[in-house]
């Protein structure tokens, strides 16, 4: 019997109007419901019958016409869930009103200038939807550990000011409410959720920066320095440090200079931020430590595995697992940025896959984050989907971290998610032996090739060697520096096409049918005999590329 598993709290409705209202949201039909507490966002796509987890905010994408978000607020409040928002400017007619109400969904308006991916972002910044850490309530300073948003509302209560919490990079952190009585630059920001780079060149121009991190009393940004219709009212920074590491900062956009007593308690609301910033550094290592833990538990299987499988609440539900790495092979100098990249290319497929299918887990174990994505719906065409996802997801990254993506076979439950991994396993030790050729593939894709890489594993182990004609022939090259071995690689992968194989191997064709005499003599094999053509190209395949003497082990490649 499993023990179950407490929950975290969920952010209601009520917060995420608080929080997010004043710049990106707009309440159209709310009723009663704001005491809500929500599951999860999910993005609206009329063409997914999959469910959503219950008490979801529905980001509805593309959703104007009156008619439309009256049926949408229909069949999402039929699927349980507590918000619907669309883009802004809706009309809240009494028909909307009603409907709101009857089905129990709060319609709220995204505002001009937001983009559905910001708003998705800050709501799963506010959610605790999925959440396996620590769950124990706990305060620093009077506010809930890790909460950053309540803080940055508790200073700008303080300052009687609008107020931002960002990190090292001018990346948003947290917002106060009451942004919109700033200027554009802050609400610019805010909806970016990172301050533009013309503002931080122009404040780095000034020496802000360097004042900053250098000072330990606030900084004052005087707005006539700077183009007067963007910034008007002045701001008030202070750096937020641990020790003698400049974690973040505060920045209050005030219209009059703080007095002493406020001065002081931005310094010291300074302190309290720095500790709730530790708090969630700290608390996000526990939890990839123990999400990775869940994780490699549920792809192992054994006694171990339900409970895990159910704490990641994937019980029962068909899935299929990914296997992630990274293609190159790096210097011994580059490990530490090897690590990063593997943990930054691991939060950025955890993030693509909650968009897509919110009950994904996603972690990385040694070198590889796995991804165990549930696949609702029609098992058919689930391979195709996977492909689709992952797919999508390279061409996103990019290549500046280029990376692999093998899938295995669908597991029905949590019984077959260890033959998953391994299908994964497979397919991806494929795509990263052929340097990237390919970035994605199913284990059904490269059967063969994995079977190939597994015999040349066994030969190894074995400590067999190359035998009959191409030990001989790699004796020969290796005494006379030819290319016999190479010759005979080339023209069967050509099937004995002379012409393919003499390109392949940047020769005149007459001069590919002299070596491929001479290799028959020295190996003494007849190429015409389909035994002995299967016999090299097997061996062949089983040693490396590159190999020159003879006879060598064979080794896995």
């Amino acid at each position: 019997m499993l023990t179950p598993v407490p929950s975290k709290p969920h952010t209601s409705l009520g917060r995420v109007l608080e929080d997010l209202g004043d710049v990106l949201l707009e309440p159209v039909a709310v009723g009663r419901t704001t005491r809500k507490q929500l599951g999860g966002v999910v993005i609206h796509d009329p063409h997914d019958e999959s469910e959503f987890p219950a008490s979801a905010v529905v980001l509805g994408v593309g959703v104007r016409e009156h008619d439309e978000v009256v049926r949408l607020l229909h069949d999402v409040g039929a699927r349980g869930a507590a918000a619907l928002v669309v883009r802004s400017p809706v009309t809240p007619t009494p028909e909307l009103r009603r409907v709101a109400d009857s089905t129990g969904v709060a319609l709220l308006g995204l505002a001009s200038g937001a983009s559905w991916a910001q708003l998705a972002a800050m709501l799963r910044t506010l959610l605790a939807e999925g959440d396996v850490g620590e769950v124990s309530p706990q305060t620093l300073g009077g506010m809930p550990s890790g909460d950053l948003f309540a803080l940055a509302n508790a200073i700008a209560a303080l300052l009687d000011a609008p107020v931002t919490i960002e990190d090292r990079n001018s990346r948003v952190l947290a917002f106060s409410g009451r942004q919109d009585e700033a200027d554009p630059s802050r609400v610019e920001t805010i909806l970016g959720r990172q301050v533009p780079e013309r503002f931080t060149r122009n404040l780095e121009r000034d020496g802000i920066f360097e004042k900053l991190y250098r000072e330990h009393t606030p900084v004052y940004v005087d707005p006539q320095r700077y183009d007067a219709h963007e910034i008007v009212i002045p701001r008030v920074a202070l750096a937020v440090r641990a020790g003698d590491e400049v974690l973040g900062s505060i920045w209050a956009a005030i219209r009059e200079p703080l007095s002493e007593e406020r001065t002081q308690a931005l310094i010291d609301a300074a302190k309290l931020v720095a500790l709730h910033m530790l708090r969630l550094r700290a608390g996000a290592d526990v939890e990839r430590r123990l999400r990775a833990d869940l994780v490699s538990t549920a792809l192992e299987g054994g006694a171990a595995a339900p409970e895990a499988i159910a704490r990641l609440g994937l019980l029962g539900q068909p899935s299929i697992v990914l296997a992630m790495g990274l293609l190159g092979a790096p210097s011994p100098d580059d490990d530490l940025r090897l690590v990063a990249d593997r943990q930054r290319v691991a939060d950025a497929l955890a993030m693509h896959l909650s968009a897509v299918q919110p009950r994904s887990a996603v972690a990385l174990v040694g070198d590889v984050a796995y991804g165990i994505v549930p696949m609702p719906g029609s098992q058919a065409d689930c391979q195709e989907r996977s492909i689709r996802v992952a797919s999508t997801f390279l061409e996103r990254t990019g290549r500046r971290a280029a990376a692999a993506i093998g899938i295995g076979p669908l597991a029905l439950d949590g019984s077959g998610l260890r033959a998953s991994r391994d299908g994964a396993d497979r397919a991806l030790r494929v795509l990263l032996t052929n340097g990237g050729a390919k970035r994605v593939a199913t284990v059904e894709d490269v059967h063969v090739d994995a079977l190939m890489l597994e015999l040349a594993d066994l030969a190894a182990a074995r400590g067999d060697v190359a035998t009959g004609p191409v030990a001989r022939l790699l004796a020969y090259d290796a005494q006379h520096q030819s290319q016999l071995v190479h010759t005979l690689r080339c023209w069967l992968d050509a099937f004995g096409d002379i012409g393919a194989a003499s390109a392949a191997a940047y020769v005149h064709p007459n001069t590919f049918r002299y070596r491929l005499r001479r290799l028959a003599e020295v190996g003494e094999i007849d190429l015409d005999d389909a035994g002995e053509r299967f016999a090299a190209m097997l061996q062949l395949r089983l040693l490396p590329r590159d190999a020159r003497t003879g006879p060598p082990a064979i080794e896995g490649s």
